[in-house]
């Protein structure tokens, strides 16, 4: 099952979602934060068609009266993932997840735990020199509100991501990359995320470096905005993101080798 638009439409919600976004900015009250999230994600690979991934995440977040991005820890979270790829340019997965959303009053945030279940698809169209990307998501929420009762959320997500190598013409060990994107995200009405159809737009800008094929490193920062009844929110944050892969099978090659060695060292 695909969770997706077609590039074309895809790029028509783009070129109509900063027209929302910069007519709520204007004609709403508008809150700053500056915040820090951070994920490392652990990716093991099965065969030429299946993969899964393990994430574990935290925020943190401003107040209005301080600047310090790390006065408040707002969210963690776990996240177990699997892929599957269809073929070169297609990429399905679905996640289920937990997400601990912390009583935050500083920031009008109230605790509110959530599970979450999602089903994605990854549309790639491969260049020489860059990748240019389509992602889209339906996620299944269900999160309490401020009555202590849980409520059902539907929100699709559809970004579009440009991907470039800075120093090699392909991602491989050693190799610099910096890439951007824009999400948009629509929901269902609900006490808990509000009645608003519109959830938020995010803007990331950022780069990373592939140390090796299992082990990579992404910084960048983050605009997103948050139409809200109650005042609208923007969000300026600082993301850092790991990336391992195929951890516990690298480490037993390493334990067999080391062991390898110290066999041939005894028998010398």
């Amino acid at each position: 099952m695909h969770s997706y638009l077609p590039l074309k439409q895809s790029i028509i919600l783009f070129i109509i979602s900063p027209i929302t976004f910069l007519f709520s900015f204007c004609y709403g009250q508008n809150t700053h934060y500056g915040q820090l999230w951070n994920e490392i994600q652990f990716t093991r690979t099965l065969n030429e068609k299946w993969s899964t991934e393990f994430d574990i995440a935290s925020s943190y977040s401003s107040e209005e009266s301080s600047p310090n991005i790390l006065d408040n820890n707002t969210q963690g979270s776990l996240r177990l993932w699997g892929h599957y790829y269809l073929n070169p340019r297609w990429k399905t997965s679905a996640f289920l997840a937990y997400y601990n959303n912390k009583d935050v009053p500083e920031i009008g945030q109230f605790k509110s735990p959530e599970w979450r279940f999602a089903l994605q698809g990854i549309y790639y169209i491969h260049k020489i020199g860059y990748t240019l990307s389509t992602r889209s998501r339906l996620e299944l929420r269900h999160l309490r509100n401020s009555d202590l009762e849980y409520e059902n959320v539907l929100r699709y997500r559809q970004q579009i991501k440009y991907l470039k190598p800075v120093n090699s013409k392909v991602l491989r060990k050693g190799t610099i990359y910096a890439f951007t994107s824009d999400e948009i995200f629509l929901k269902t009405g609900t006490k808990v995320t509000g009645e608003s159809f519109f959830d938020r737009n995010r803007f990331n800008l950022g780069a990373g470096y592939l140390f090796s094929d299992d082990f990579q490193f992404e910084l960048s920062y983050v605009n997103e905005f948050l139409p809200r009844n109650n005042g609208n929110q923007t969000v300026n944050a600082a993301s850092l993101t790991l990336t391992i892969n195929n951890l516990f099978k690298n480490f037993n090659t390493l334990l067999h080798k080391h062991e390898s060695n110290s066999t041939v060292k005894e028998d010398e």
